[in-house]
């Protein structure tokens, strides 16, 4: 069947359908990544777009149950230049077709991803929609233009009851934006005691369940529709160690006095170098994101930069030594890789094993 991806320009692909067959909008963003389709498909920080690969052969090894990221996909369709119906691997349990179909989400194939790739660079990314109408152009175009972009994703993705991991270390509280289950991964290995939390959790509701550091998930779209999150971190600055990944890093830097932008076309990949500025030394990351820091807003808060991206110098990395807090805009959980930065969790952990040894003394003197 034949498909058509539109973008709100005008400009008009025509491809072949996969997955669902139904009328989708959303943010046309691409990804760099060249393997890791399945993590991308189920990151939450992706709900509400439309996902590009750059890399041209999708789907050949399948769909697997290990590699979720989520426990359902978010985004709102899936491009690629081609698409393999027949995967081969041996952990391979369902086709990219089937899992598409089983969410509702439309792929379109037979795309000059290159091409889209390289016009959303220009131009920066744009509303689409994905389409297996026969409808003329100027009719499909005027009900992308009439169409708003989603502003309420945090709320979709996010849990919607307080769970636990228990274990038998520190306990963490885990706000969840829409995290990745890489994220859990990495405390539970560590032994953490993981307290997962809505997106809207109020500083005192945090504080009656006594951790001993808070973690701030990824998750999608722009911080500032995240506003009742702000003003809870501002509530628990200071108290607890605190820890932000990619959204998590964004209202850390806002709720700290910071400001924040929308980027022309993101990051978005497994292959971003990032240079660790009191160290000197430079990490390949995965990152998805679209919106940064704005370094001149970091002016007279209590904020200082610790890491950049080395494409474009953007702001990574941020640290509030005062409040026992910092934050990173990639993704150390990785999921897909490369799993240079794990060493975070890390530190993380040995921040609240000195806030602990630090708090016990006190309480002896």
């Amino acid at each position: 069947m034949r498909a058509r991806l539109i973008l709100e320009d005008g400009t008009e692909f025509i491809g072949t359908a996969f997955g669902a067959t139904k009328e989708s909008y959303g943010e046309v963003v691409f990804n760099t990544g060249l393997t890791g389709y399945q993590e991308v498909l189920s990151d939450p920080s992706y709900c509400g777009q439309i996902v590009t690969m750059t890399y041209p052969l999708i789907g050949n090894y399948g769909i697997n149950r290990d590699d979720f990221e989520a426990v359902r996909p978010y985004i709102h369709g899936f491009v690629v230049r081609e698409h393999c119906d027949m995967p081969s691997n041996w952990r391979n349990t369902n086709t990219l077709d089937e899992l598409l179909k089983t969410y509702d989400i439309p792929g379109i194939a037979g795309v000059d991803t290159r091409m889209l790739t390289r016009k959303i660079r220009y131009h920066g990314t744009m509303k689409g929609m994905i389409t297996t109408s026969e409808a003329p152009l100027a009719e499909l175009l005027a009900a992308l233009n009439n169409t708003a972009l989603m502003t309420d994703q945090v709320s979709r993705v996010s849990t919607k009851s307080v769970f636990s991991c228990p274990g038998t270390g520190h306990r963490v509280v885990l706000v969840d934006f829409g995290s990745k289950h890489g994220i859990l991964r990495e405390l539970t290995k560590r032994n953490c005691d993981v307290v997962v939390v809505p997106y809207n959790v109020t500083a005192e509701e945090i504080r009656r369940i006594q951790p001993d550091g808070i973690l701030l998930s990824n998750g999608p779209g722009d911080p500032k529709d995240v506003p009742q999150a702000i003003e809870m971190i501002r509530g628990i600055l200071g108290e607890y160690p605190l820890f932000g990944i990619c959204l998590g890093h964004q209202l850390f830097a806002l709720a700290s006095g910071a400001d924040t932008m929308k980027m022309k076309f993101g990051h978005r990949g497994g292959n971003h170098p990032v240079k660790e500025l009191p160290t000197g030394r430079t990490y390949i990351t995965s990152q998805n994101h679209s919106y940064a820091v704005k370094e001149d807003s970091l002016e007279g808060t209590e904020l200082e930069i610790t890491h950049i991206a080395l494409n474009d110098g953007t702001v990574e990395g941020l640290r509030n030594r005062a409040k026992n807090a910092f934050s990173v805009q990639y993704h150390p959980e990785a999921a897909p890789g490369p799993y240079d930065s794990g060493y975070l969790f890390n530190q993380f952990l040995a921040m609240l094993e000195t806030a602990k040894e630090e708090k016990n003394y006190a309480k002896t003197r």
